[in-house]
């Protein structure tokens, strides 16, 4: 997934506040240059009145265990990982939340008086950007296409907030049977029954989708250097939800095709969005404005 290239810094209401009082959270990945994390946390800690500071730094998993020591010493709220670190980072950790535990990736680190706690946001990113357009996971059946880290993220928190079933389909390749493991633990310890399907499979795809109410593509097809779809048109059928985690372009094939159904749909937009409130939640204890914060990500686009 590319990370969005905006020009958030020159954002004239983005310029934090600093005081000898001001604590600090952070990005650790690479790249990071043109995240729109520090754009969005800078502005909801003004908008808050947080005495909060958020900077990026481009780092790689060498340094990562120096570089949380200093987190520590500095007495920083937290940070959010990017890649490479999402999974690199956990043996460096004290804790990890249940949903981290799950899906093996971190990206939010909460400093708790100098344990470092790791959550996976992304997931709760995904599922808030759908109920903010009025879907609701719960008692549904899912069709997901992708196995990867932000189809485990997804998995996972659909798994804990009470989706009712999960179709897995991936590519029958080396990995197959690694996913089929992964989705067997996650289903022991949530109760979901989550089922893995060979995506080469067309049948088995149309009959999941067929008595599916969520189509969720978490794979990179579709993207402006793949511009396909997974699914045909004449699969989707009323009532059915189609949400694509990718965000360039806006709009996908496969969303193009949902809206030429007439069906509801979502890009990934959002997702970003919303799992940095969840991250910024977890370091304030505060809810993020996130209506006023909208504004970012419609000007990026």
């Amino acid at each position: 997934m590319p990370i969005m290239n905006t020009n958030f810094h020159m954002h004239k209401n983005i310029v934090p506040s600093i005081s000898g009082r001001t604590r600090l959270a952070c990005l650790l990945g690479h790249p990071v240059a043109h995240s729109m994390s520090p754009a969005m946390h800078n502005l909801a800690a003004q908008i808050c009145h947080e005495d909060l500071a958020y900077l990026a730094f481009d780092t790689d998993a060498d340094h990562l265990p120096l570089l949380l020591d200093a987190l520590k010493e500095m007495n920083f709220l937290g940070a959010n990982l990017t890649m490479p670190l999402k999974t690199a980072v956990i043996p460096c950790l004290d804790e990890l939340s249940l949903a981290s535990r799950l899906c093996h990736s971190v990206n939010t680190i909460v400093n708790d008086g100098g344990r470092l706690i790791g959550h996976s946001t992304d997931g709760i990113g995904y599922l808030d950007s759908l109920r903010d357009v009025g879907f609701d996971i719960t008692g549904k059946t899912m069709t997901l296409l992708g196995a990867g880290g932000a189809a485990r993220s997804i998995l996972v928190q659909a798994a804990l907030d009470g989706i009712q079933e999960i179709r897995v389909f991936k590519r029958r390749n080396q990995t197959f049977e690694t996913s089929r493991s992964f989705l067997t633990q996650v289903e022991r310890e949530t109760g979901t029954p989550i089922r893995l399907l060979d995506i080469a499979d067309s049948n088995a795809l149309a009959r999941s989708i067929a008595d599916s109410q969520l189509l969720t593509n978490a794979t990179s097809v579709g993207m402006a250097e793949d511009p396909r779809s997974l699914v045909d048109a004449d699969l989707m059928h009323p009532g059915l939800f189609v949400s694509d985690i990718i965000y360039h372009p806006l709009t996908t094939p496969l969303l193009a095709r949902a809206r030429g159904r007439g069906l509801a749909h979502a890009n990934g937009l959002y997702m970003l969005l919303f799992q940095g409130a969840a991250s910024f939640k977890l370091w304030t204890g505060r809810d993020m404005p996130v209506e006023q914060i909208r504004s970012l990500f419609t000007e990026a686009t």
